[in-house]
């Protein structure tokens, strides 16, 4: 049986900005962790307002950061950036301008080269399945139409000039 030791709002503030300290962390991030914590709603608020004061939280640059991240890194498209912001409260008049601030052709840099591997591994009887299931995949992948129009248009422009 395990038994959980309430933190008080000090012992909270201090584990929360040694772990702000590492890494962006948003509000959201901060309550759960208070409430796993057993702080009491009082003082998470007490401890949220001062974290926000002293800049250890700032959902802005953590969503920012987190934008870039994902697109770079994980290779999300708009659309699951955007979803995984609204599940951590991210306000959208936060994150709206941020995702409108990547070009279009930074979405284009990642998706190209994904759709190419991903069409080499494809299995389909006909060029409209293989399509089919590669823009499958990019929806999956979080990426909008309109980018990935382009980019199937592309991929089957350049086989074309293979071709002939």
């Amino acid at each position: 049986m395990v038994i959980k030791k309430e933190l008080t709002g000090l012992q909270a503030y201090q584990k929360l900005t040694d772990l702000c300290a590492r890494s962006e962390h948003c509000q959201q991030e901060m309550l759960e962790k208070m409430r796993q914590w057993g702080v009491s709603e009082e003082e998470q608020a007490e401890v949220m307002q001062r974290l926000v004061e002293e800049r250890y939280v700032d959902d802005e640059r953590f969503a920012r950061a987190f934008i870039y991240d994902k697109i770079r890194y994980s290779k999300w498209g708009r659309r699951k950036v955007e979803q995984a912001l609204w599940m951590k409260r991210i306000d959208e008049h936060i994150s709206k301008p941020l995702l409108d601030e990547v070009d279009d052709e930074e979405y284009l840099k990642i998706l190209r080269p994904m759709l190419k591997l991903k069409r080499k591994g494809i299995r389909a009887k006909s060029e409209y399945e293989a399509t089919m299931k590669l823009i499958k995949y990019a929806l999956s992948r979080g990426f909008t139409m309109d980018i990935i129009k382009q980019c199937i248009d592309v991929t089957d422009e350049e086989e074309d000039e293979f071709a002939e």
